[in-house]
């Protein structure tokens, strides 16, 4: 099995060194193409507008001047001689859970490679971002290459991918594995902190708050509180059913010429 390793943390993140070693256990035709820089909380992001530079860092190591989807994009399409069967992006340090997932360079780099119709996962090392301490890779370590060996032999659809979570806890506390769906936060925690530069001048740090949640069962964020290992099926579809037939009844069929009273 060829497998191809990437990252939002970039090429030095000891989350990816953690991940060569799982992807070591499963394959010995292992390949990584990760960003230079970080890119947490990239997304999507595909540098349209300026050249990907990419340097050889190894026979089959590279770092590319670009965002995680753009190191999938050029490994498969041009730095490797044959595609991958199995892209994993990873592993986080931090959280990719519930609304993260729509920012998450990480999660990016798998959906990349499902676009380009590899099976792909995406894993995070959870932590606790209030402490000044580093995340405890152990979970990871430990039960990495297990789970996605137990993924591999059963499969899953084309248009999926795998999005693991693991506990901020060390390998011996970990209570589980639980398939997830993915879970909503129901406090905002973005908030734009202003600050003055040294001129006067205003700039902003884009930061979280750390609320407590409400804890559904069955949702990744359950899961991770419980110290269990989260495994959740994303995929890209992102219509909303129940309002896309509620609006059929009434926008669907001529187009209207008359603008509606607001409600």
């Amino acid at each position: 099995m060829r497998i191809l390793l990437t990252n939002d943390d970039g090429i030095d993140a000891f989350g990816l060194k953690v991940l060569y070693d799982i992807a070591s256990a499963l394959s010995d035709d292992v390949w990584v193409c990760a960003p230079v820089l970080e890119q947490s909380g990239k997304g999507r992001g595909v540098s349209l507008h300026d050249p990907v530079r990419v340097r050889r860092l190894g026979e089959r190591r590279f770092a590319a001047a670009g965002t995680p989807t753009d190191c999938v994009q050029i490994a498969v399409s041009d730095l490797m001689d044959s595609p991958p069967d199995l892209v994993l992006s990873g592993v986080n340090r931090g959280f990719n859970l519930a609304q993260d997932v729509t920012l998450s360079g990480t999660v990016a780099g798998a959906l990349q490679g499902m676009s380009l119709g590899i099976p792909s996962i995406a894993l995070s090392q959870c932590l606790d971002f209030d402490l000044d301490i580093e995340a405890q890779w152990q979970a990871a370590q430990v039960y990495g290459a297990p789970v996605i060996s137990n993924l591999i032999g059963q499969g899953w659809p084309a248009d999926v991918i795998m999005n693991i979570n693991f506990p901020d806890c060390a390998a011996d506390d970990v209570t589980g594995v639980e398939v997830t769906r993915q879970g909503i936060r129901n406090l905002h925690e973005m908030h734009a902190v202003r600050r003055t530069d040294p001129r006067g001048r205003d700039y902003y740090w884009i930061d979280f708050h750390n609320y407590e949640q409400s804890l559904i069962d069955g949702t990744d964020l359950k899961a991770i509180a419980e110290k269990r290992i989260s495994v959740t099926p994303l995929h890209l579809d992102l219509t909303h059913n129940e309002t896309l037939h509620r609006l059929k009844k009434t926008l669907g069929g001529v187009a209207p010429k008359k603008v509606e009273a607001a409600q």
